[in-house]
C-alpha cells in the first residue's frame, strides 16, 4: 500500500481510539461525531486489513497490529504538529489554548495558585486542567499530545522525553503544635519509632522511601493511617498524634511542629516533563520557562 493512497485523517482518528480505548470519547476529542469515527475505523481495519481494536467491557483494545504501528503514528503526529508551529510566534496576551499538566496534589497546591496568578496577568486566554496521569501512560499521554507537561519523579528510560528539575525538597517530620513532644529540640530515632504515623501512597499496600530507609537500618515504624492524597494527611496531623514525614515545602503551609528526621533518607526530586517534538514549540517554550520561574518565586 503506498502512503499517497492514505487519507491522514484517519491516523488523527487512529490515534485518538487509541488514546481514548472508547469511540465516544475520541469523538469529543476529534471534535466530530461517533459515526464519524466508526466510519472512519472500519475504512481504516478494510485498508490495513487488521481489526485494530476488540470491544471488552473495558473499553476498546488494541491488536497487536496497532500496538506495533501506534508510536510510528504518534510521533509522526507530534512531529507534523511540531513542524506547522517552528515558525508560529506565541503572543501569550493572545493565546487561546487549553494547558494540560499531570501532577499529584502536592504539586497541584504548589504550582498552581502561582501558574493561574501568573496566567491570569500574561495569559488570560489559557485554560488550565490538571489531572493525574500514571507515571507507566505519561510518555504515551505527552507523544500523543494529549498532555502538555508531566510534573513527576525522573524517568531515565523515557528517552522519547525532556526532563528539567522543577523542585529539589527535603522529607520533615510534621507533628501537630500542641504535641507532647512538640517542645524539644529535636527527635531521636527510638523516639520518631514510638510515634504512630500517617503514610500517604496512591498504591493500596507497599512501603515508601521512608520506610525503605528504616528498613536498611533493621527498624519499622507504625504506620496508622494510609491515606492517597498528601493534602488530606497534614489536616490529620493537626487534630491527633500521629506524624507524618512529609516534603518540607508542604509542612511549611501548616502551623505544626517539623523536625529534621533523624535517619538518611533521599531528597525528592520532581522533573517537569515535555516530549522532545515539543521541545521547540513557541507556546511550549514559554509555558516551561514560567513554570521553570514559579517555583523560584
Amino acid at each position: 500500500m503506498q502512503l499517497q493512497q492514505m487519507d491522514m485523517n484517519l491516523f488523527l482518528v487512529l490515534e485518538a481510539i487509541y488514546s481514548e480505548r472508547n469511540l465516544t470519547r475520541a469523538a469529543q476529542r476529534l471534535h466530530i461525531t461517533q459515526p464519524a469515527v466508526s466510519n472512519a475505523l472500519a475504512r481504516l481495519r478494510r485498508t490495513l486489513d487488521d481489526p485494530l481494536f476488540t470491544r471488552t467491557p473495558s473499553g476498546m483494545q488494541p491488536t497487536p497490529l496497532t500496538e506495533r504501528i501506534m508510536p510510528k503514528v504518534q510521533q509522526g503526529l507530534a512531529l507534523l504538529g511540531g513542524s506547522l508551529n517552528e515558525q508560529r510566534q506565541f503572543d501569550p496576551a493572545a493565546a487561546r489554548k487549553t494547558l494540560r499538566l499531570s501532577m499529584n496534589d502536592m504539586a497541584e497546591t504548589l504550582l498552581l495558585p502561582r501558574l493561574l496568578e501568573r496566567l491570569q496577568q500574561l495569559a488570560p486566554g489559557i485554560r488550565v486542567e490538571s489531572y493525574y496521569v500514571p507515571r507507566d501512560q505519561l510518555a504515551k499521554e505527552l507523544a500523543a499530545n494529549t498532555l502538555d507537561f508531566g510534573l513527576d519523579i525522573p524517568l531515565p528510560t523515557a528517552t522519547q522525553l525532556k526532563q528539567q528539575r522543577l523542585i529539589r525538597d527535603r522529607y520533615l517530620c510534621m507533628l501537630r503544635a500542641d504535641h507532647p513532644l512538640a517542645k524539644q529540640d529535636s527527635l531521636t530515632l527510638e523516639q520518631y519509632l514510638q510515634l504512630e504515623h500517617i503514610h500517604v501512597s496512591s498504591r493500596r499496600s507497599g512501603p515508601g522511601l521512608v520506610d525503605i530507609a528504616l528498613n536498611k537500618l533493621g527498624r519499622q515504624r507504625e504506620i496508622k493511617l494510609r491515606v492517597q492524597h498528601y493534602r488530606v494527611a497534614p489536616l490529620v496531623v493537626l487534630r491527633s498524634d500521629l506524624a507524618l514525614t512529609v516534603p518540607a515545602s508542604l509542612a511549611d503551609q501548616f502551623p505544626a511542629r517539623r523536625f529534621e528526621l533523624p535517619f538518611q533518607i533521599p531528597q525528592i526530586d520532581w522533573h517537569l516533563l515535555w516530549h522532545k517534538n515539543q521541545h521547540d514549540d513557541p507556546a511550549n517554550r514559554w509555558l516551561r520557562a514560567q513554570l521553570m520561574d514559579l517555583v523560584h518565586l
